[in-house]
């Protein structure tokens, strides 16, 4: 039963943790990153990914012969860098430090060097491994791309409060204009010791933890991460991991301005031949509104809008991982989206199975029951 006087109760998953179970956040973390700077991708052909891109919603900043910057409105640094390289890759993440001093002290802590960024980007940076092997660029001092113009959101009148009067709706069908870089998701074999990475490194926190039907007691197997700004709200989730079979990346997602912006812009997709992958919807963890895609190179990619925000006092809910348990409302969640489609995803998925089981890490044959009960549920 929730407690009707616990503030947060209701928040998000209804049950915290049990005593001795992750508390979701490190003592003394190295520094305190406070954002998702950009993405970093490879890929063989930049102009197919510009145009998909474009259709997306990003505008491109930056377009060499090797070299392609997208961007949102938001003023900033660029959401995404693509790089031409022999074939599709995610080659890593950035965030951003809340100073300077914080690339020098984490640089320091990890024995690495400080660099100067490319003069596309301007600032310093410093380049870690996470422990699944993902390169990780904390960076600061970055050049501040101005805000361009937005997408407005609607003005609506909901239930009997009144806001457009002698005024019609009509939204165009136009590309769902990218805001900003939400998060990212990854999946990892080290899921612990990776989640402990990003804590005490990057002074992230969780804000939820999924745990297979019936393992709780051998602990989560997804976490929802969040910045720690303090008494400043920031997204639910920053990044999410997830324990699997292979380290790679998942998805990642972009904010756009509201539901009007986000089916438009999938209707738009949807008439240039582009797949959708799963959507639209709403979802529990972090409440957004949802709609995921799939780019010309397989990758999938999310818009979405109206995220929860939590500051610094929330501690992380717990719950059981289910496909159903997805999404609020919407449609049944995909085989595509699972990763379950028949066909060279679902293949290359299989090969990993069985390649982590002959292996010495956290997918193990309990937690291979659990992710397929997960899959059915």
């Amino acid at each position: 039963m929730i407690d009707k006087h616990d503030p947060h109760a209701g928040l998000h998953s209804e049950h915290g943790a049990l005593r001795s179970e992750h508390p979701g956040r490190a003592r003394n973390p190295v520094v305190k990153v406070h954002d998702l700077a950009w993405l970093e991708f490879e890929k063989p052909d930049l102009g197919r990914a510009e145009v998909f891109a474009r259709a997306f919603g990003f505008t491109a900043s930056l377009r060499t012969a090797d070299e392609l910057h997208l961007r949102g409105t938001d003023a900033g640094a660029p959401c995404v860098l693509i790089r031409r390289g022999a074939r599709s890759r995610f080659a890593g993440a950035a965030f951003q430090a809340a100073d300077p001093t914080d690339v020098l002290r984490l640089a320091d802590a990890t024995s690495r060097t400080v660099a100067a960024l490319p003069e596309s980007l301007g600032g310093v940076g410093v380049e870690l491994l996470d422990p699944s092997g993902v390169r990780v660029r904390v960076v600061a001092d970055t050049h501040e791309l101005p805000a361009l113009p937005a997408q407005l959101p609607l003005t609506f009148n909901v239930g009997h409060d009144v806001a457009r009067v002698n005024a019609t709706q009509r939204p165009p069908r136009e590309p769902a204009a990218v805001q900003r870089l939400g998060h990212v998701v990854l999946q990892t074999t080290k899921y612990l010791q990776t989640l402990d990475w990003y804590l005490e490194h990057l002074g992230l926190i969780v804000s939820d933890f999924l745990h297979y039907q019936g393992q709780r007691e051998r602990g989560p197997v997804m976490s929802f991460i969040r910045c720690d700004r303090g008494s400043t709200p920031t997204d639910h989730h920053t990044l999410a991991m997830v324990l699997g079979p292979a380290n790679r990346y998942v998805h990642s997602a972009y904010q756009v301005a509201d539901l009007d912006a986000l089916a438009g812009g999938g209707q738009y997709l949807l008439e240039r031949g582009y797949q959708r992958s799963w959507g639209i919807g709403r979802h529990i963890q972090g409440s957004q509104l949802f709609d995921y895609w799939r780019d010309p190179d397989g990758f999938l990619v999310e818009h979405f809008s109206d995220g929860d925000l939590f500051d610094c006092t929330l501690e992380p809910g717990w719950a059981p991982m289910s496909a159903s348990g997805l999404a609020q409302w919407g449609p049944p969640v995909t085989r595509d989206f699972l990763g379950l489609k028949p066909g060279r995803e679902a293949f290359r998925e299989l090969r990993a199975v069985i390649g982590a089981l002959r292996q010495d890490n956290e997918f193990d044959l309990d937690r291979l029951r659990g992710l397929l009960k997960v899959a059915t549920s």
